[in-house]
């Protein structure tokens, strides 16, 4: 029989992406997989039912889960969606693993071999499903697209009968894809920009998109391509380098997070009252609390003349090219398990290995198993 491959609607009303889109599909099935998708599944994203063709739309959850060898998702499962899972069943999505580990608990409980896209080891041969880089890259256009619109002024430079109106200045703090992207876009808006980050090496990145790197002599590089966390030393030092040219700036995009741990206050209240009145700061660290002291995840405020937006789930104002891109990185990571039209997970595979989060009544991940089972790792 083919591999049956189950897409569901997902739980969450604010979440507006879908695992997999139409053009996936068809890659899906010449591998030989059976697809079935539950009934209004991708219309959050514009993708209609109509639009997936050669694909079973069934009518209900339950009766999705009860076929579904595979189960392609974006958010995590809900505890009502691991009970209707079969034993043996594979789920690969944002299991958001850190965040709930009764969810984990479960899905071992359940015997459902679970694949974490928060998991997926930053190596060249992964990039393809690295879907944090794809969803941040999102984030990091739409943060300066919503920074024009609660500015107070232009981003260009104008040259109008009335005279010339300067160009914006942006901070961009945090130089990974969401920076680099969020940098890539106030260019090409015409802002003044300058960025910050703690990794040295991001210099030559952010000159090369033609802004200014704000240098304060800190290295703290750590594995996996993230930064390590300061010594109170380097965190004032920072914050002095730092805090000159913040007071400076019209717009502050912040972007420094890491998964599975509280994003760094790298941004303080007294920076923030340096600011002149006007000026805007998008913090789009939010889902880790924000690197913003002020920030309200969720809200948008206004501190002494400063407007402060700490927006969740970016990628999901975008559903249409965050789908595609997060379903792209699914097929990749999905496509090293099916060999000859058959599910294989080779364990040696280290994408596979790393990535994985449960597996035959086990939790894979060590880390996560000694926070859920009191395992030293």
């Amino acid at each position: 029989m083919p591999i049956s491959v189950a897409v569901p609607t997902e739980q969450i009303p604010e979440e507006r992406r879908v695992a997999l889109v139409p053009d996936i599909l068809k890659r899906l099935t010449k591998l030989g997989a059976e697809v079935l998708i539950e009934k209004g599944a991708g219309e959050r994203a514009y993708f209609l039912d109509a639009d997936y063709e050669n694909c079973q739309v069934i009518d209900s959850s339950e009766e999705l889960y009860k076929q579904a060898d595979v189960i392609l998702k974006v958010q995590a499962p809900t505890e009502a969606e691991i009970a209707l899972m079969k034993e043996g069943a594979i789920i690969i999505g944002f299991m958001s693993p850190y965040d709930d580990l009764s969810r984990v608990a479960k899905l071992r409980d359940q015997e459902v071999t679970s694949f974490s896209m928060e998991l997926v080891p930053r190596i060249s041969r992964a990039q393809y499903m690295d879907a944090l880089s794809s969803q941040a890259a999102i984030a990091g256009y739409k943060a300066v697209i919503r920074a024009a619109d609660l500015a107070n002024i232009f981003f260009p430079m104008l040259t109008t009968a009335a005279g010339t109106i300067r160009p914006a200045k942006v901070v961009v703090v945090g130089v990974g894809v969401a920076g680099l992207q969020a940098i890539a876009t106030a260019k090409r808006l015409g802002a003044n920009v300058e960025a910050y980050d703690i990794r040295p090496e991001t210099k030559e990145q952010v000159e090369s998109l033609g802004a200014t790197f704000i240098d304060v002599d800190i290295k703290a590089n750590a594995d996996g391509g993230y930064a390590r966390e300061l010594t109170e030393d380097e965190k004032q030092r920072q914050q002095d380098k730092l805090a000159q040219h913040v007071a400076a700036a019209n717009v502050v995009i912040t972007t420094a997070a890491i998964p599975g741990r509280a994003s760094p206050k790298i941004i303080t209240t007294a920076m923030v009252e340096n600011m002149k009145c006007g000026s805007v700061i998008v913090d789009i660290a939010a889902e880790g609390g924000g690197n913003c002291e002020l920030s309200q995840p969720g809200e948008t405020i206004e501190h002494q003349g400063v407007i402060i937006e700490a927006p969740l789930n970016i990628p999901s104002q975008i559903p249409v090219n965050a789908s595609e891109m997060y379903s792209k990185n699914l097929f990749n990571l999905l496509s090293l398990m099916i060999k000859d039209g058959e599910l294989e997970i080779d364990w040696d595979d280290e994408i596979l290995a790393k990535s994985a989060l449960t597996h035959a009544g086990k939790i894979k991940h060590l880390g996560i198993q000694s926070l859920v089972e009191g395992v030293s790792a």
